[in-house]
């Protein structure tokens, strides 16, 4: 195959992959194999969250302190806790925005996460069918893919008029 022809495949193929999904989120995205205990632990109480949200040592910490766990025993055997930990180490977040460990390891006290929820009002955390501001797919349609664009949001529902203003500005 000549070059040009390469070259042109390459572009094409490209051209196909969400730019938003794939590059510009720098990490948040979920890796494309997800080992299924991530999935039925973790996921079975929270969203499964995108390693990338979180640097490494944070993981490490999450990891090694499941028997309280946020204030829950999420405890696991140790062939799990491994071949978990192992694989957030693997993807954890590395790049600028998540460099930094946020306090208590917690994805929604990061700097990152207050800066593109600033405009969220404190209620709007507490209506019911938000709960916590842990609870991505309250908003974000994509949540359960390790997708949070802007572009996929949904109103959550008894918002007040201002916070309906707020979400909108």
């Amino acid at each position: 195959m000549n070059a040009l022809l390469r070259h042109t495949l390459l572009a094409a193929s490209l051209s196909l992959v969400p730019i938003g999904a794939a590059f510009a989120d720098g990490g948040r995205v979920m890796p494309s194999k997800v080992p299924p205990a991530y999935t039925q632990e973790c996921a079975s109480c929270h969203a499964a969250y995108p390693p990338g949200l979180l640097p490494a040592r944070s993981w490490q910490r999450v990891m090694g302190g499941l028997d309280r766990h946020y204030g829950t025993d999420a405890s696991l055997d140790a062939a799990t806790v491994q071949q978990l930990s192992a694989w957030l180490q693997t993807h954890a977040g590395t790049y600028k925005r998540v460099s930094e460990e946020p306090p208590q390891d917690r994805i929604t006290r990061s700097a990152w996460f207050e800066r593109k929820h600033r405009k969220v009002e404190p209620t709007a955390w507490q209506l019911p069918s938000v709960k916590s501001a842990a609870n991505c797919a309250a908003c974000h349609t994509g949540a359960d893919q390790g997708r949070f664009d802007d572009d996929n949001l949904r109103m959550p529902e008894g918002l007040t008029l201002r916070q309906r203003r707020a979400w909108v500005d």
